[in-house]
């Protein structure tokens, strides 16, 4: 006697209520695949983001603003600091390092981001073809840029005002491509990245035309001196500055450092670390609504199972005696009935963890900028194989009540009924 092939048949003869069971269970399983992967994912690509950043510097304001718009570029940034206050800074005996940025351009959406060489040794960077700028107005663009717009080496564009896109263009001067990046998996895949000097430059233009023509040396002069390759430019010490990304000289620095500037300067100082422990910390909230969600759907799931199997008991009290008569034990009729749930709860699992990454990659692919858009949908990580251990508990919860029930089956009482 094939008690698979006979389990399966009695589920399978009812279809809508097999189904609608198996449907609530997967609803309830591929929320919680959906938070396991952007949970594992977000975390970890905010870490990697971060690596090598002890403490940004910027305007006045919100400090996980700050954070949001110069570490992860999903923010706007809360103004400019005065290049002399940050080259100071870069001096004192407790920083290490700076690397300066300028924003408040983008191409298409992705950011433009004014820096130095020292920011994509900080990622570690690899060329897929090209190099990195050495004169004003050549960028270098990250593997997303590149593959979404279709750009390559050589090319132009022309950059517009503003984070987001749909703000008027720069038409003074193309940016040229000189270089395209392999992917990282971090946020330089979606940034273009070129010289500080770029970006001041870019909106000294459009001052110029509207004020005073300049001569054709001084033209020459600024568009094809060499930029900074790292630090800042000298030269140019009247100028603004977006954001610093800092690295401490020693761990007294992580003491010391943030409250001279909050209070001696003009300047704000924010920890990644400490800003995103407390953005994890407020969408916990959300996640744990969500997982909560995701349980009552699955003990909803649960009960049907259980009623299921309970009422298709009642209605096959003689089949089961039949089955008796005709030579099955007690302990197959009960592995029978266990075989149904956990058939279901299976399927239910399977099908939750394929809508799970079905529903992530939608929305992957309706996000062509930003976090969201540099997660992996179809990444399938260990803690899933919990989530089939956990349906298949379910089904046999679920299972406990009708398999005794099938099991105490008498076959001379049915057959007498009958």
């Amino acid at each position: 006697m094939n008690i698979l092939k006979l389990s399966w048949k009695y589920l399978s003869f009812k279809p809508l209520s097999t189904g609608l069971n198996m449907l609530l269970l997967a609803l309830g399983l591929a929320i919680i695949t959906v938070l396991l992967l952007i949970q594992d994912q977000f975390e970890k690509k905010m870490t990697q983001d971060a690596e090598g950043i002890d403490l940004v510097v910027g305007a006045k304001g919100s400090p996980l603003q700050i954070i949001l718009s110069a570490v992860y570029h999903i923010d706007f940034p809360t103004g400019n600091i005065p290049m002399k206050e940050a080259m100071r800074l870069d001096q004192s005996r407790l920083v290490k390092s700076t690397i300066p940025l300028a924003l408040g351009d983008n191409y298409l959406g992705y950011r433009i981001v004014g820096t130095n060489h020292d920011y994509l040794a900080m990622h570690e960077v690899d060329y897929q073809e090209g190099k990195a700028w050495e004169l004003p107005f050549e960028v270098v663009l990250g593997a997303m840029v590149a593959e979404k717009t279709g750009m390559k080496v050589g090319e132009t564009f022309t950059g517009s005002h503003g984070i987001s896109e749909g703000s008027h263009d720069h038409e003074a001067h193309d940016y040229e491509i000189v270089g395209i990046l392999e992917p990282k998996g971090t946020v330089v895949d979606r940034l273009v990245m070129t010289s500080i000097e770029s970006v001041w430059l870019t909106h000294d233009e459009e001052e110029e035309e509207a004020h005073v023509e300049e001569s054709d040396a001084d033209h020459q002069k600024k568009f094809h001196s060499p930029v900074a390759k790292s630090g800042f430019p000298k030269t140019e010490q009247d100028r603004d500055v977006t954001a610093l990304l800092v690295q401490y000289r020693s761990p007294m620095a992580a003491v010391q450092l943030p409250r001279m500037i909050n209070s001696a300067t003009s300047m704000q100082a924010a920890s990644p670390t400490f800003e995103m422990s407390r953005l994890f910390e407020l969408l916990g909230v959300g996640v744990t609504l969500l997982q909560g969600l995701a349980f009552v759907l699955i003990g909803i799931s649960g009960l049907g199972i259980f009623i299921a199997l309970y009422n298709s008991l009642k209605e096959r009290k003689y089949d089961l005696a039949i089955l008796r008569a005709i030579g099955a034990s007690r302990f197959q009729l009960l592995l029978m009935v266990f075989l149904e749930g956990i058939i279901l709860t299976v399927l239910g699992a399977v099908l939750g963890i394929i809508l799970g990454h079905s529903f992530l990659s939608l929305l992957v692919s309706q996000n062509d900028q930003g976090v969201v858009s540099s997660l992996h949908p179809w990444v399938f990580l260990k803690q899933e194989l919990w989530i089939v251990v956990y349906a298949l508990l379910v089904g046999i919860v679920a299972s406990l009540i009708p398999a005794w029930t099938a099991y105490q089956t008498s076959i001379a009482k049915q057959l007498t009924k009958a």
